[in-house]
């Protein structure tokens, strides 16, 4: 195809742009001509005729596929307000694995599961903390609101009965100066309100150091302050490899626990509760991920991997977090496969399980196909609601920016060319990245992702379907660009390489910080030394 041709294809694809998608025109855009390629593209590292007109192409004819009439509304709609929050090892999660692979087979795309243990199953039991001795110090009877933390082990039977010591921060020097005596203490940690990614990062990476103190000091469970505000309660877990926490633990209401601490200030040593949680812990179970494929006609061995995670928490029914994503990755495929075109590589479409409990259903890919990881050119991972994407995180891998922006040529109008070279431990890419494949993962403005992350309120009315039917156009144009390319790229990395990236992002400290560290320094975890 001449380059004169694909500008006119190019053309084709702005007009269905401006045309089926309502409000185009209030997209971002940028001030070079749509329809040159950057200038960072220009010259030696400027697209092929090739590339541009098979982009172009692929990007006229998915457009006005994704963005008209389409499955995914209803197909979300099913998987959150039917099935509803998926926990790794429930019953839902087995239902939310046969969506997906209805989903897929109703798309044309050839699917099937593959199997993993996960070491723990877990479900959350009713939870309660009763203030005792109220009537004694005059103070009102009031109901504190909480919620389980993800694979924390049960309280006794009946519950524990202790003081609460406020330990602030649950700094070092906050343990050391508590004003009563830890063990055998229900320990209340304060937080700040969470409002950023950076917040949000803060609030895993503070957790190991609090819980590592607390089990030294023997405390008895941990009553988190929620980092949200208006009563909104939400779930996390701090393990990294699915096993069970060390401690019973708990999130509570911030207004509550802020009461909490306001009476422990002015009654010291006097508060005192019974912590009742009766969670359901149940030994290994198999899981499965979803796996639909696309094979390529020229280099079917060489594989490119979109993919987002079907687990959630079952608060609310994983709407943002991650079953938006979930359902664009089989619309991903739908509109590839509609279009006729066949990539020269194979495009694979991953549903992901165990994501919540430490990536566990994407190290279990990763592992049991480690033999093909030469050949796995670059894995795309969408995780962070319906935020509209502004680039990818390729996690160090300078020699990515070249291929990923020839990919998203045909949509510089969109500003989605801000990539970046940051990685952290937060979603199903950071197997492969240790296992030095490259890496994407979807930069998206916050929207309203992070007020509702894991908690009750994320429900399908927080979701945008145009901004989500925009994003798929994004993530299936990222996936054919890549799997179509001519020239090699993709290369994995050695393990001196990745040892490079980790030092260069920053990823060796939040290794260390959140327990993976001796994994990855013996092998059992990422490219083996």
């Amino acid at each position: 195809m001449s380059l004169a041709k694909s500008t006119v294809i190019l053309g084709l694809f702005m007009w269905c742009a401006m045309y089926v998608t309502p409000g185009y025109s209030q997209l971002p855009q940028v001030k070079s001509d749509p329809l040159k390629p950057p200038q960072s593209l220009q010259g030696e590292a400027a697209c092929s005729a090739t590339e541009v007109s098979s982009c172009a192409e692929a990007a006229s004819k998915i457009l006005p596929l994704v963005m008209g009439p389409s499955p995914m509304e209803e197909n979300l709609r099913r998987l959150t307000d039917e099935i509803g929050g998926r926990v790794s090892g429930s019953p839902e999660m087995a239902q939310a694995v046969e969506w997906g692979v209805g989903a897929f087979r109703a798309a044309g795309i050839t699917v099937h599961t593959e199997k993993y243990i996960l070491p723990v199953s877990w479900a959350a039991g009713e939870t309660r903390l009763e203030l005792l001795g109220q009537d004694a110090l005059g103070i009102e009877k009031f109901p504190v609101r909480l919620a389980a933390i993800g694979w924390s082990p049960a309280t006794p039977a009946g519950g524990t009965e202790a003081n609460i010591v406020d330990v602030g921060y649950g700094t070092e020097a906050d343990f050391a100066s508590a004003k009563a005596p830890l063990k055998g203490a229900l320990i209340l940690v304060n937080g700040d309100v969470s409002v950023t990614w950076a917040d949000l990062f803060a609030e895993y990476l503070r957790a190991p150091e609090i819980i590592e103190r607390a089990v030294k000091a023997g405390v008895a469970a941990i009553l988190w302050t929620s980092q949200r505000e208006r009563l909104l309660l939400y779930r996390h877990t701090d393990t990294g490899d699915g096993a069970l926490e060390e401690l019973p633990q708990a999130i509570v209401a911030r207004e509550d626990a802020l009461r909490m601490s306001r009476l422990i200030a002015a009654h010291p040593g006097k508060i005192r509760a019974r912590f009742t949680m009766n969670n359901k812990i149940g030994g290994p179970v198999e899981q499965e991920n979803v796996v639909g494929e696309i094979r390529g006609y020229e280099k079917p061995d060489e594989v490119v991997l979109l993919g987002a995670h079907l687990d959630s928490w079952e608060l609310g029914t994983g709407a943002l977090d991650n079953g938006c994503n979930a359902a664009m990755v089989i619309e991903a495929a739908r509109a590839i496969k509609a279009t006729g075109l066949v990539p020269r590589r194979t495009i694979r479409f991953v549903l992901f399980s165990g994501e919540e409990q430490g990536l566990l259903g994407s190290w279990a890919y990763a592992k049991s196909h480690a033999a093909e990881l030469d050949k796995l050119r670059a894995v795309v991972i969408f995780d962070s609601g319906v935020g509209r994407v502004t680039g990818y995180s390729l996690g160090g891998r300078h020699d990515m920016e070249g291929p990923v922006r020839e990919a998203l040529n045909p949509l510089a109008a969109w500003d989605v060319d801000r990539h970046t070279q940051d990685a952290d431990i937060g979603t199903d890419n950071f197997d492969f990245l240790i296992e030095g494949v490259p890496t994407l993962v979807a930069n998206q403005e916050v929207a309203n992702y992070l007020q509702n992350y894991h908690a009750a309120s994320d429900t399908l009315d927080k979701v945008d379907m145009r901004e989500l039917k925009l994003n798929t156009v994004i993530a299936a144009l990222t996936a054919w660009g890549l799997a179509d390319h001519s020239a090699p790229f993709g290369r994995r990395q050695s393990r001196a390489e990745i040892e490079g990236v980790l030092k260069e992002t920053g990823l060796d400290q939040q290794l260390k910080a959140l327990g993976y560290w001796e994994g990855w320094q013996n092998g059992t975890r990422g490219r083996k030394p």
